[in-house]
This record gives structure tokens, C-alpha cells and sequence, in this order.
């Protein structure tokens, strides 16, 4: 469409692609229909890692839970669903950024965007497969040479089927979306009978009782959970119908998310005691529990429950590498991140080899990182890092979430396939109560217990991270001003890409 055809139109540096971005353009292959794009978002949506957490806060968790789902997955899910249909170019929340506010936010955001993942694969998701593989399937000698191979293959293979062009790497994500829908419906149904033949747990109806302690204790953890309804969107160019399918497949993702969530979170405390619940062995202990019903087959059972969980988890750093690697590639593409060099993508598969590959060894340090630093101060340390990291998707979201409320406001003009409940009204009292959220969120991770502080709750910084209170926030800032500095020293090296326009409008 062209550009005078708009209302509100930002200047042509916001809108214009550089030459490289273009080019790039005719490299990318048509992959993915209407039922791909849904389990895409369920592949990358569901954190298996996050569910034992969440339910380690109890019944309040599972109320905060379901109230977060109303409030805050909903609106969200709607919001993005007309952004994305509205504005269905590669590259999603960066192009998003950039038409609303230019190059410089974009580009910062995307960086945002893109660094927790890599570090959230080799920092977390790949010691949580392994300790599923150990445990319930072969053991492996902690610190053994063989501990080393599983998680460095588990990142490998993640960055691998982000590496492959989209077509091939799509039906593997696919696979890894149903082994996730597979071990969450089998785990809740075996649930249902394990409580019918021996009783559940007490369950702690007082418990559910809304504080802002639990809030506090749980909000991070549960908004980093469900975010992301945009990540396909980052490969909206290689969508076959961007704008027809984005919403409905958005719609449907987040019906089943929602109760991907909030079933085996009831599910978990039903039969397990709180003292026992907490990451991996909240999830695989519950299932552990309940596969007691199948008698001999159980052993065998479990260790197809834990294939389908690691397959789940593989899925989920895949299908996150594929969209955010994307993003960083375009950002690089178009003049907002580095020389250039990293916004090629590959003319064989169509995916960005060179993001992909500075993904897989950031992943890698971090795992070298993670298993060196295990006890005492440096343990605690990378603890805070990590934390940290894996969180600036949150802080990414303080630029996004008023981005594409302007592109709401501002381009009525614009095609809207899908449309928000209450039109501008609707979407923009969305976009505040999700800003609201992530806002909380983002202060919980980058200054812990300031919030609880101001409310006279109280928050041992000893007990929680292992080290006082001014070195918890000397690293959760360190963490956070390392990554601007990324962004903005990327965006002052891409000077020169940026000085080569097509003359011709995105929007």
C-alpha cells in the first residue's frame, strides 16, 4: 500500500527497508499455514520448565495463575493477534518498534528480544533435560565427560532445527507440540484416576486468598510464562496468508495454552505436597506419582512421559531460537545491529545461519558458565545473572507494548483483518493493563524486592539469592546495562547499512 495512503505516517527512515533488508526479502520461502502457526505458538508458549515452579507457590499460585490468564494472556493475546495481522512483515516486534518509533528502539528491543534466549537454552533449559534424562531414563554420572555431550547436544540440536530451512524444521516443531499436548493430557487424565483410587491432597482452599506477597512471589515467573503470543510473527514473511491466519491461529493457541497452564498446575498440587513441588521435580513428580496406577508398566511409561517432556523442551528452545533469531537477523538486515554481516540469511535453507550459529555459542558459554560456577557466591552469582538474562524478554516488552499501541492509534488506515473488542477504546486499555504487568514484572527481576519494599512486605535477600542486597542488584543491573550496551553499540555500528534505502515503504 502506499505510503500517502495512511494516517499518522512516521518518516520515510521508519519506513523504508535498506537495500540488505530487501534482499533478504527474496531468500525467504513460504512454510507455514494456519495449523502450523498454532502449534508453533504452543511449542514455544508452554514452558513445561515453569509449571512445576508456578505450583510451588501453592493454591495461591494456581488463583494468581488463572486471574493472570484473564487479565493479562487474554488481552494480550488479542492485542497481538490484530498487530500481527495488521502489520505481517518478517521480523514482527522489531518492525513493530521501528514503524512506531525508528530504528534506534527497534533495535534495542530486538536485542532485548533475542539474548534471553540463547542464555535461557544453554542456562537452564538444557540442565532441566538432562536432569529428566538422569533421572528417569539413563543415569549419567554428574560432572561426567557424558553430562557435557547431552547438554551440548541438546543446545546443538535446538540450534539445528532453527538452522534448517523452515519447511523441514517446522515438522519437528510440530512433533515437539503434540509431545507437549501429549504428556500434559496424559498427566492430568492419569491424574483424575490416581486421585479416584487413593485420594488427593488436601487441597488448601485458604491458600487461596489473594496477598500481594504471593502476587510478588509468582509474577515474574508466570508473565515470563505467558508472553510470546507474537513469536510466530517473526516469520510472518514466510507465512502463506499473514493476515487471515495470524488471529484465528493466535485465538486457538491461547485457548489451549490457558489450560496447558492451569490444569496440571491443580493437577501438581492434587498430589503433591508443597514441600516437594518446585521446577523439574514438581512436574516430573507429579507424573511419577500418579503413573503409579499402571503397576509394572509404570517405570516403563514414566520413561516415555520423560522422553515427551525433553522433546517438549527441545521444541520449546527450538521454536523460540527460530523466532527471535529472526527478529535479530531482520534488526541486523535493516540497519539496527551491527555491520550488517548478521542479517544475512542463508540462500539454501531461507533461515539466519549467522544469528543462529552466535546463538548456539552463547548458549554454549552459558552452559560452560553454569557448570563451573555451581556453589558458594559464584554459584549464587550466576543464579542472579541467569535470573536476570533470561528476563530482559519482559524488559523488551516496556518498548513493544506502547509501540504497537501508537501503530494502533496511529494507522487506522491500515487493514485490520482482525479487530480488538472496543476498537481503539478496547485495545488501548489493554495495552495499559498489559504495560502495567510487564512493568511490575520487569521491577521484580531488575530491582527484587524494591516493590515488596514499598509495602512493607517482607523480602530476605540472603535467603532468596544467597547474597546481600546491593550485590543482587549490582549484577541484575550489570546484566541489563550489558545488554542496552549490546543494543546500542549494534545500532551505532550498522551506520552505514542504514545509509542505503529502498525507496519504497514497508507499510
Amino acid at each position: 500500500m502506499s505510503q500517502g495512503s495512511r494516517a499518522g505516517q512516521p518518516s520515510d527512515s521508519h519506513t523504508h527497508l535498506t537495500s540488505l533488508a530487501a534482499a533478504q526479502e527474496h531468500k525467504l520461502v513460504k512454510s507455514l499455514g494456519r495449523i502450523d502457526i498454532v502449534l508453533f505458538i504452543i511449542a514455544a508458549y508452554i514452558s513445561l520448565d515453569t509449571i512445576g515452579s508456578i505450583a510451588a507457590g501453592g493454591s495461591q499460585s494456581l488463583f494468581w495463575a488463572i486471574f493472570i490468564v484473564i487479565t493479562f494472556m487474554i488481552p494480550n493475546a488479542l492485542i497481538m493477534a490484530e498487530t500481527g495481522s495488521a502489520f505481517p512483515e518478517e521480523g514482527g516486534p522489531y518492525q513493530w518498534v521501528k514503524f512506531a518509533y525508528g530504528r534506534l528502539p527497534a533495535g534495542v528491543a530486538s536485542v532485548l528480544y533475542w539474548i534471553t534466549n540463547p542464555l535461557w537454552l544453554g542456562g537452564s533449559l538444557c540442565f532441566i533435560a538432562y536432569e529428566a534424562f538422569t533421572t528417569y531414563l539413563v543415569h549419567i554420572k554428574s560432572g561426567s565427560i557424558f553430562e557435557w555431550i547431552f547438554k551440548l547436544a541438546f543446545i546443538w540440536l535446538a540450534i539445528g532445527l532453527a538452522m534448517i530451512s523452515l519447511r523441514s524444521g517446522k515438522r519437528l516443531i510440530n512433533i515437539a507440540a503434540y509431545s507437549k499436548i501429549a504428556v500434559l493430557v496424559i498427566m492430568v487424565l492419569t491424574t483424575a484416576i490416581y486421585g479416584i483410587k487413593h485420594g488427593f491432597q488436601p487441597f488448601d482452599f485458604k491458600g487461596l486468598t489473594p496477598t500481594i506477597s504471593g502476587f510478588m512471589g509468582v509474577a515474574p515467573i508466570i508473565l515470563f510464562s505467558y508472553v510470546g503470543f507474537e513469536a510466530p510473527n517473526a516469520a510472518s514473511g514466510e507465512m502463506y496468508d499473514p493476515q487471515k491466519d495470524t488471529a484465528p491461529s493466535i485465538r486457538v493457541g491461547s485457548i489451549v495454552s490457558a489450560l496447558a497452564y492451569v490444569l496440571p498446575v491443580l493437577a501438581i498440587l492434587l498430589v503433591v505436597p508443597r514441600k516437594d513441588v518446585g521446577g523439574l521435580s514438581g512436574f516430573m513428580s507429579a507424573v511419577e506419582t500418579v503413573f503409579s496406577v499402571y503397576g509394572g508398566a509404570s517405570k516403563f511409561l514414566l520413561g516415555i512421559a520423560a522422553l515427551l517432556f525433553i522433546f517438549g523442551l527441545l521444541g520449546l528452545g527450538s521454536s523460540w531460537m527460530m523466532a527471535t533469531d529472526r527478529v535479530q537477523a531482520i534488526a541486523a538486515a535493516d540497519g539496527a545491529f551491527m555491520n550488517g554481516w548478521f542479517g544475512e540469511f542463508s540462500q539454501r535453507f531461507g533461515t539466519p545461519l549467522r544469528v543462529n550459529t552466535l546463538s548456539g555459542v552463547m548458549a554454549s558459554l552459558f552452559l560452560v558458565a553454569g557448570m563451573q560456577l555451581v556453589n558458594g557466591d559464584s554459584g549464587a552469582i550466576f543464579k542472579v545473572v541467569l535470573s536476570c538474562a533470561v528476563s530482559t524478554l519482559l524488559v523488551s516488552y516496556l518498548i513493544i507494548i506502547p509501540a504497537i499501541m501508537k501503530l494502533n492509534r496511529d494507522f487506522r488506515d491500515t487493514p485490520r483483518p482482525f479487530s480488538t473488542p472496543g476498537g481503539v477504546h478496547g485495545f488501548q486499555v489493554m495495552g495499559w493493563i498489559i504495560f502495567a504487568y510487564i512493568a511490575i514484572g520487569s521491577m521484580g527481576v531488575v530491582f527484587p524486592g524494591t516493590i515488596e519494599g514499598l509495602l512493607g512486605i517482607d523480602y530476605s535477600f540472603k535467603d532468596i539469592w544467597g547474597l546481600t542486597r546491593g550485590r543482587v542488584e549490582l549484577f541484575t543491573l550489570g546484566t541489563i546495562t550489558v545488554d542496552l550496551l549490546v543494543g546500542f553499540i549494534g545500532y551505532a555500528l550498522a551506520r552505514k547499512v542504514r545509509a542505503d534505502l529502498v525507496k519504497r515503504s514497508e507499510l
